[in-house]
């Protein structure tokens, strides 16, 4: 008798922890969230979409297959915590699809070069290389992904292309995509890293997959894709760009950047000091920079000195390479000798109008000259580390060899 008296207990109050979790979780579900949290964000994105969460702990990331595949956004404190990536609910508000682009956001998406050039696939064959007639692939724009795998921390997703480029080359391509939330183990391991109890952090990675599934090789002759990685970010008003580069003379390797995709980039906003780039991120100057094979390393990073969050881009950059794919609109005579990396920072256009504000971190894949049935991966991965300047400091003299600091007395504290 008190035995099956106390399984009853046991039982009773199992199921009334039981009904206390689910209860939370529903309660978590109705919670209005702030703005710029990422309970916020995900309230909305479930309310368009039946969104992924990887989580593990308050590290969490949003992933949607019906969004292209892409990484929405993330955060290292749970639901009240910081959303990093940007996400245009506007865009996402409407039923109607928009000219020319979809710009859903989203702070990790695959897309393929080249932009422009006589290989492009944003422009039909014979066309002016202007906005007016410029095209995001439907596959890379609004048409949904399939989604393959959904298990613990990770998922994968793929979808198959059909384009034309410019010169009138057919070219039929799959994409693979697998996204996974990364551990402490992964950070110790990629970045060297041993992160102590006071510092906050959420990573990822994305290993993308581009495969030729055409009949026909890529060749230089009839024209190739590449892999190109864009990450939309929340902008700051002391926000900075760090880009470690090879130094060295310009008549061996080139210019340190390309500068001046949208006009020259004024010379308060851009910064060379012994061997790292600063680019001011604040989401107020329409303007973008890219660094060649021979400039970029692996790595790039961004600091929010108002809200003290340190953001690393890593990727994977092959010793050497087949050159990489130029996106410049216009007919070109060095079609593969183009950009390895990145950054983009919005700024209202001549009209005062701006998609944004938000702020670009890039990377790209080699061309990849592939033949029927091969592919080409490249690998992505972004960290966010939320802490103190002392901590912060630690991880970026690390990874990227200057400290807060320094960052801050760049653009002024």
């Amino acid at each position: 008798m008190k035995i099956s008296l106390i399984i009853s207990s046991l039982a009773l109050i199992g199921f009334t922890i039981s009904c206390d979790q689910n209860s939370n979780k529903e309660r978590k579900k109705e919670m209005k969230f702030e703005k710029g949290t990422f309970g916020y964000d995900l309230q909305f994105l479930r309310s368009k979409d039946s969104v992924i969460v990887l989580e593990k702990g308050d590290a969490q990331v949003i992933v949607s297959p019906k969004y292209q595949g892409k990484v929405f956004t993330s955060t290292a404190l749970g639901l009240d915590g910081t959303s990093f990536g940007w996400i245009n609910y506007m865009a996402l508000s409407t039923d109607s699809l928009a000219a020319h682009i979809n710009p859903y956001g989203g702070e990790d998406r695959m897309w393929l070069g080249p932009e422009g050039g006589q290989f492009s696939i944003f422009f039909k064959p014979g066309s002016k290389m202007v906005f007016e007639n410029w095209q995001t692939p439907a596959g890379l724009d609004y048409e949904p992904w399939v989604l393959v795998s959904h298990g613990g921390a990770r998922v994968s997703m793929k979808k198959e292309l059909q384009l034309e480029n410019y010169s009138g080359t057919r070219i039929d391509a799959t994409l693979g995509r697998e996204v996974k939330l990364l551990s402490a183990s992964d950070l110790s391991q990629m970045l060297g890293i041993t992160s102590d109890s006071g510092l906050k952090w959420v990573g990822f990675e994305s290993a993308n997959t581009l495969t030729n599934a055409g009949t026909k090789p890529w060749t230089k002759e009839t024209g190739t894709l590449s892999i190109w990685m864009l990450g939309m970010l929340n902008p700051s008003d002391r926000g900075t760009v760090v880009i470690p580069y090879v130094q060295g003379e310009e008549k061996n390797l080139g210019k340190i950047a390309t500068t001046n995709y949208f006009g020259e980039i004024p010379a308060d906003r851009i910064k060379y000091v012994n061997g790292h780039l600063y680019f001011k991120v604040d989401g107020k100057h329409r303007s973008k920079l890219g660094l060649s094979e021979k400039r970029a390393t692996s790595l790039a990073g961004s600091y929010d000195a108002i809200n003290n969050v340190l953001t690393i881009l890593q990727f994977s950059k092959p010793a050497t390479s087949s050159g990489y794919i130029n996106s410049l609109w216009e007919i070109q005579k060095e079609p593969f000798q183009g950009d390895v990396l990145n950054s983009y920072n919005d700024g209202p256009l001549a009209d005062g109008t701006q998609m944004g504000p938000f702020y670009e971190l890039e990377s790209s894949s080699p061309a990849a000259f592939l033949a029927p049935g091969e592919n080409l991966t490249h690998t992505q991965r972004i960290f966010h580390f939320i802490g103190n300047e002392e901590q912060l400091s630690a991880v970026s003299q690390k990874v990227l060899g200057v400290s807060i600091e320094q960052i801050k007395s760049i653009f002024g504290k």
